[in-house]
């Protein structure tokens, strides 16, 4: 079965990618956040170059501003990935001064911000060449086929996952488990002549079925957003809270000013809800808030895909 595999890489594996092609810890582990709730031609046309451009070492990034990192993280969404990396950064530099690392012990990389037992494995396995295994969504998607679970139970996935592992070529092992999972066995309308688990697979005859999909109902939130314009320019805060904490943004208003004006209303849909924002603005007499800018000013700050698609609309509505 793993010569079948190791076979099946060498031929249809994405050996170019590029942190396939490195034995440095710090962009494997980049590659590997940004490839969460992200499309690997997403990830490569747009954020992986110039994330690694504008902060080659891990020293660079936990040297760097927390706006600057969630600036050249702007659009990728899920932006505590972002300051988790920066912490991460930030903590191993401060502890091992010039020159910092990854460690390489899956206990010892669990313990830092943000890195998880999947990541930890996947960096284990692919910067250090340790025989373990990774579980991301492809590979919990083929071994819940193979062996016809219906659910996905995440301890017997990893038992099972751990049993099955290259311990010898674990670096393809892994890395050929997610191709096959993203371009054979995929969520509909798999290829299931051409996969080298075909003679296996337990699930072949209904793959669509395994795992069971829980059906999950998004809901739809609604937000008053206040432009308040003074000067030209429009107001802006710093957020706290855990959504979207760090970024710059307009806020929220549970009744809007009689005096503002309605502008028409942006949409956006994130993984568990879809957000509705009725905007709303205001020309104010004088200045009521801390922190004012320009349009041109707000597109160099780090701000997250709906505050663009508002200013977007306040741009059209003054045009």
């Amino acid at each position: 079965m793993h010569q079948k595999i190791q076979n099946w890489y060498k031929a249809h594996g994405r050996t170019d990618l590029p942190w396939r092609n490195t034995d440095d810890p710090y962009p494997i582990w980049l590659s590997e956040v940004m490839l969460q709730q992200t499309q690997v031609k997403t990830v490569l046309e747009r954020y992986y170059f110039p994330f690694l451009e504008k902060f080659p070492t891990l020293e660079a990034l936990g040297n760097a501003p927390l706006d600057e990192v969630l600036k050249m993280w702007e659009g990728l969404g899920y932006y505590n990935r972002a300051k988790n990396l920066h912490k991460t950064a930030q903590i191993l530099t401060q502890t091992q001064g010039s020159a910092p690392a990854l460690p390489s012990k899956i206990e010892e990389l669990m313990k830092l911000p943000g890195i998880g037992k999947n990541t930890a494995h996947a960096v284990a396995a692919f910067a250090f060449h340790q025989p373990v295994p990774v579980m991301e969504a492809n590979v919990r998607r083929i071994l819940c086929r193979i062996h016809a679970m219906e659910d996905a139970n995440d301890k017997a996935l990893w038992q099972i996952a751990y049993e099955m592992v290259d311990r010898d070529n674990p670096f393809a092992y892994n890395q050929a488990m997610m191709d096959i999972g993203a371009t054979l066995c995929t969520p509909k309308a798999p290829q299931c002549e051409r996969c080298p688990f075909e003679h296996i697979c337990q699930g072949k005859h209904d793959p669509e079925h395994y795992p069971v999909k829980k059906r999950r109902t998004v809901p739809t939130r609604e937000q008053h957003i206040m432009l308040n314009l003074y000067n030209n320019k429009l107001a802006l805060t710093k957020r706290e809270g855990k959504f979207l904490h760090g970024l710059w943004g307009f806020p929220a208003t549970e009744v809007p000013l009689c005096a503002a004006e309605y502008i028409g209303e942006v949409t956006h849909a994130y993984t568990h809800f879809k957000l509705t924002c009725k905007v709303y603005l205001y020309d104010a007499l004088e200045k009521t808030e801390d922190h004012y800018f320009t349009p041109k000013q707000i597109r160099r700050l780090a701000i997250s895909k709906v505050d663009e698609k508002i200013l977007n609309l306040y741009l059209d509505t003054v045009q």
